[in-house]
């Protein structure tokens, strides 16, 4: 195995997810993250694409001259993205504060959020904001309906609010009237809107505050939709609870679970995305899968069938990330390991970025450019916007 050094320290051997993050926020973990330009695409009725103006475009259109933009979210007209110096950035719809900017304008150009650093960041497609600090600090804001900013209360705000006092949190979800988060330890925590058993906790009752799903400490990631949560463990297995409607689960079934459940038997499931009452996932081999609801050809498989279980998305094996559209639409992007970018599903304002409005069920790629970000949020899309990172 490979022996990686960073300021004079050698690093060797197989890391847990908690002495990782120990090791982040100490700045000794041993991993660059790559940054890259701001593209983006689809409506712009509220600034959502960024690009100082409410023009609708239907390729990618780069957002300002930067080359440091790390990570990006977006869900209904609100987009947001993390800087390679860790300052958190928002624009478009700000209804409920969802920008986080202490007030409800909206903006089509991106407004750094105060100037503290951040490493993770997550928007809701009801207009809730949840993000991480680089000391490991959860915060929350916007519209905070059924509990879900997690603070306690069901209040709106229009700035950043602590959740909580810990310092533990890794990684987040904000889906519709619902919010997820994964500690060091491997927890997985739940909150707000319990409709449809979405949770996980066993039953249908909603929190404003975060409730830990199960006993274990072995989740690796989570995603969420409407009433639909999915997740994958850090031994590769692949679960599924909340509305089960059309095969959205991918459990061979309609029917709703409160607490997870797991699809199928395999341990090699690597990256997991959900969309409305559809699953999107790819595995350690590089091929990509796809089950639930296939209104437009979402899941890429040449037609408009719904599956109850997952299908192989062609048979390639080059596949890196999926990503579902986050509101009631259905819009799939995802890149593969050669640096390109692909689309399918509703192109409804040209949000597949393929300078045209036609919707496609099988997947097509989005220029020709061979230098897209392959990392975890290198792309986000919105109810009919999307945005991506060029390395």
């Amino acid at each position: 195995m490979a022996t990686t050094i960073v300021s004079g320290v050698q690093y060797s051997g197989i890391w847990n997810i908690s002495s990782q993050a120990n090791a982040k926020a100490a700045n000794t973990w041993p991993y660059i993250e790559p940054a890259g330009s701001l593209y983006a695409m689809g409506i712009n009725n509220a600034g959502q694409l960024g690009t100082s103006n409410t023009t609708y475009f239907s390729s990618p259109v780069q957002v300002g001259a930067l080359s440091t933009w790390s990570k990006l979210a977006a869900a209904s007209s609100t987009s947001g993205g993390i800087a390679l110096d860790g300052t958190l950035w928002m624009w478009g719809n700000n209804n409920y504060g969802a920008l986080g900017l202490g007030n409800t304008t909206q903006y089509s150009s991106p407004k750094q959020v105060g100037s503290l650093y951040w490493s993770k960041l997550s928007i809701g497609a009801n207009l809730s904001t949840l993000a991480i600090k680089s000391d490991g600090t959860l915060w929350a804001w916007g519209r905070n309906d059924s509990g879900r900013l997690g603070l306690g209360n069901t209040t709106d705000y229009s700035s950043p609010k602590q959740v909580g006092a810990l310092t533990t949190w890794l990684s987040i979800c904000c889906a519709y009237e619902s919010s997820f988060a994964i500690k060091t330890d491997g927890s997985l925590w739940a909150w707000g809107s319990g409709s449809q058993g979405r949770l996980g906790l066993g039953n249908t009752t909603s929190y404003s505050s975060p409730k830990q799903v199960g006993a274990l400490y072995s989740w690796s990631m989570v995603s969420a939709q409407g009433q639909t949560t999915l997740a994958i463990k850090t031994d590769g297995t692949l679960w599924a609870w909340g509305r089960g409607s059309l095969g959205g689960l991918g459990l061979g079934n309609t029917t709703y679970y409160s607490s997870p459940k797991q699809v199928g038997a395999l341990t090699t499931w690597s990256f997991v995305a959900c969309g409305l009452l559809r699953g999107l996932a790819t595995k350690t081999d590089g091929t990509l899968w796809a089950w639930g609801y296939n209104n437009e050809g979402a899941l890429g498989l040449g037609n408009t069938t719904d599956y109850s279980s997952p299908k192989q998305v062609g048979s390639l094996t080059n596949w890196a990330k999926v990503y579902g559209q986050t509101n009631n639409n259905y819009s799939t992007l995802a890149n593969k390991t050669d640096g390109t970018l692909w689309s399918w599903g509703n192109n409804t304002y040209g949000l597949l970025g393929l300078n045209n409005l036609t919707s496609y069920s099988s997947p097509k790629q989005v220029g020709a450019q061979t230098n897209w970000g392959q990392n975890p949020n290198t792309i986000a899309i919105g109810q009919n916007h999307s945005l991506a990172t060029r390395v």
